[in-house]
């Protein structure tokens, strides 16, 4: 749960407005959101938030979904879900008090964007299988990159609207993996291994240099950018793996951790070869579970 829903709660006061009990989820979700963000008498925390405020948490909530499937915990994930969810009916309601749009528009807007984007449910396209539809959803998506570029008075590119929140390594797939679509890509995923050796190379020259910090950044970016191009060539999302790979890094320093403990020992007072010994011991003992 994130510190948004953490905060201190006091005797709960009357509702400026009655919320329906017996109503939808949603129109009860909503109905509270108002109550929150009344001038006179909502939440004072709820009051000043604007929706630069409100974005971090929403970005935060996200996250907190993606960690409740990867534990395979439902009840977690139900919980998640609604915190996700408040998040959408928090910003509609801020954009309905400025006049903007409302939660009805935001729904309305994904289910109208749903059926133009499934023609093949919705009318009658036909698509032979899932990948025909990947083939639609993407030429549906583009189409209206380019109408949304014509409509401000430019030209389209393949690389619009990815978004520069995005986490670096999910955004560096999905820039290569645009590019890849209009045949600026590697023919075999040997020859960016090739590639990963050349960034290497280069890392290596402006370390040795010593005084180029800069080019040192630079370079390490050029890597982890080739490195994301592999992942997608082999058909792996780099952020899942590192993701995993952190997981993994946590569960075997922790096991590393608890032995050096029942030596009653801390891991600073160790050598690095009894660390290693250590970690290559809680490697086996996993192995063997």
């Amino acid at each position: 749960m994130s510190e948004q829903n953490d905060t201190p709660q006091k005797a709960a006061p009357q509702p400026t407005q009655p919320i329906p009990r017996h109503s939808s989820g949603i129109d009860r979700l909503r109905a509270v959101m108002a109550c929150l963000r009344d001038p006179h008498r909502g939440c004072p925390w709820d009051i000043e938030q604007t929706f630069a405020t409100i974005a971090p948490y929403t970005i935060e909530e996200a996250y907190e979904v993606a960690e409740a499937i990867r534990n395979a915990d439902m009840g977690e994930l139900c919980d998640e879900l609604g915190d996700l969810l408040l998040q959408v009916v928090y910003h509609a309601q801020m954009a309905s008090e400025d006049g903007q749009f409302d939660f009805d528009d935001v729904a309305a807007g994904c289910a109208d964007k749903m059926i133009r984007r499934h023609p093949h449910v919705f009318a009658d396209e036909r698509v032979t299988g899932a990948d025909a539809q990947t083939v639609n959803w993407e030429r549906q998506k583009a189409d209206e990159r380019a109408r949304k570029a014509r409509a401000e008075g430019r030209d389209p590119s393949a690389l619009d609207d990815l978004s520069l929140g995005l986490p670096a390594l999910m955004r560096a797939s999905k820039l290569s993996k645009r590019a890849a679509r209009t045949g600026f890509d590697w023919p075999e995923a040997e020859q960016v291994f090739a590639k990963i050796d050349e960034e290497i190379g280069e890392l290596r020259q402006e370390i040795a240099r010593g005084d180029a910090p800069e080019a040192v950044h630079e370079e390490m970016g050029d890597l982890l950018f080739t490195v994301a191009n592999l992942a997608r060539k082999l058909d792996v999302d780099p952020e899942t793996a590192l993701r995993d790979a952190n997981a993994k890094f946590e569960r075997r320093f922790r096991e590393v951790e608890r032995r050096v403990a029942a030596e009653g020992r801390r891991p600073q007072d160790c050598s690095l070869d009894e660390l290693e010994a250590h970690w290559q011991a809680g490697k086996r003992s996993a192995a063997a579970d």
